[in-house]
């Protein structure tokens, strides 16, 4: 409230009680500046999704653009993030002239950006340097099963105070909890992410079978700083040993927030992972 009481004038700082000679009547400024703290902390938030997306991946090459009964990988993303509507903008970043040229068929927003970027969050940050938002999503363009659902949960998380970096987490599936493609994640017990890991955590020792285990999904939602400051720092040693370049916000120190979703998802990386989204989505329509 400290910021916002400087921007207001004078005569509506402090706390203090003035009685209205002529009507007997007490103003407290206090509440004069609480209601005007509430219209300018309850303005609409500006939040954008940005989908990176490349054709050159080294595991599965051109995913974004492999069919899915008959539609490009990348038209799933794309539609989940646009049915959000606290969502003022979705746009695909691309450094490949097909992949944007597919947008354009599809009247999908896209942007071009540098070929030289080592992670898709290069990308959204190149975007986020040309439009202004106080939120940023990176949806990754490999999540097919993508729901609005998602990004609703996550920006409400992004809605809480002292937030600067958030993500996701569902319950983790028997199947994926020794798949090292399903990134799993810890909690402290305010939210706050312990760590990431490809391995099995946490290690059930007793082998009771009652440890809950969480896979991490491929959302995430940053303020412009945080942003910022992680594209400026050089990859981390645990980022490198995991392959996992959230690590790198948990070695600064900086608090990546999760929440919670009973919506699972499949990221794409290998033939396997697309021959399952593709029996998920053809279970669906039956």
């Amino acid at each position: 409230m400290g910021k916002l009481a400087n921007l207001l004038p004078s005569p509506f700082r402090g706390g203090t009680t003035h009685r209205d000679a002529d009507h007997g009547i007490s103003h407290d400024k206090s509440l004069v500046l609480a209601s005007c703290a509430l219209h300018l902390e309850t303005r609409a938030v500006k939040a954008i999704a940005i989908i990176p997306a490349r054709l050159a991946s080294t595991r599965l090459s051109r995913k974004v653009l492999r069919e899915i009964d008959g539609r490009p990988m990348l038209a799933y993303v794309y539609e989940a993030a646009r049915a959000c509507p606290r969502l003022q903008d979705v746009i695909v970043a691309t450094d490949s002239e097909e992949i944007a040229t597919v947008c354009r068929q599809n009247g999908w927003s896209c942007r071009l950006t540098s070929s030289q970027h080592r992670s898709g969050t290069d990308r959204v940050h190149e975007v986020a340097q040309a439009i202004e938002a106080d939120v940023y999503v990176n949806v990754q363009g490999d999540e097919p099963l993508a729901r609005r659902e998602h990004l609703d949960v996550l920006l409400g998380l992004m809605g809480r105070e002292g937030v600067e970096v958030g993500t996701l987490r569902t319950a983790c599936s028997p199947e994926d909890m020794t798949n090292p493609n399903a990134v799993k994640v810890v909690t402290a017990l305010d939210g706050r992410a312990l760590y990431f890991s490809r391995a099995t955590i946490p290690f059930d020792h007793d082998r009771s079978g009652q440890v809950r285990c969480y896979k991490h999904l491929g959302f995430y939602a940053y303020r412009k700083a945080a942003l910022d400051a992680f594209c400026g720092w050089p990859e981390s040693e645990l980022e490198r040993s995991e392959r996992l370049e959230q690590l790198r916000f948990l070695d600064h120190g900086i608090a990546v927030h999760v929440a919670e979703t009973p919506f699972d998802t499949v990221g794409v990386d290998t033939e396997e992972d697309l021959r399952r989204v593709e029996n998920i989505l053809r279970k669906r329509k039956t």
